[in-house]
């Protein structure tokens, strides 16, 4: 078993920033590729970005290439999700996840773990 526990959420402005962690227990962090995803109410929970259990690879999603960054410290068993030049179509809550069998966790259906979720607010 794993637990995500996802913090950094907030109101912010266009244009702001945010960076959401997730801190993870359980087994070891290394063991999982991890991802976030968010969802906005009345959409499906859509993959933002993902990082390999090395940290050597990444994904984006084009709404977000450029001023989202996603990094993981494994001593910490942590992920972070750094957003920039936030817009208001951001807004939604912010899922940490864990896949354990994936390269990279892109696929709802493939997440063995979720966080609770951590909402995100961007006002115009």
């Amino acid at each position: 078993q794993v637990q995500l526990v996802e913090s950094g959420g907030g109101l912010v402005q266009a244009g702001g920033s945010l960076r959401l962690s997730c801190a993870a227990s359980g087994r070891p962090f290394s063991w999982y590729a991890t991802g976030w995803f968010r969802q906005a109410p009345g959409k499906e929970r859509e993959s933002v970005a993902a990082i390999s259990r090395s940290g050597s690879s990444t994904y984006y999603a084009d709404s977000v290439k450029g001023r989202f960054t996603i990094s993981r410290d494994n001593a910490k068993n942590t992920v972070y999700l750094q957003m920039n030049s936030l817009k208001p179509e951001d807004t939604a809550v912010y899922y940490c996840a864990a896949d354990s069998t994936r390269a990279l966790a892109v696929s709802r259906t493939g997440v063995d773990y979720w966080g609770q979720g951590t909402q995100v607010t961007v006002s115009s």
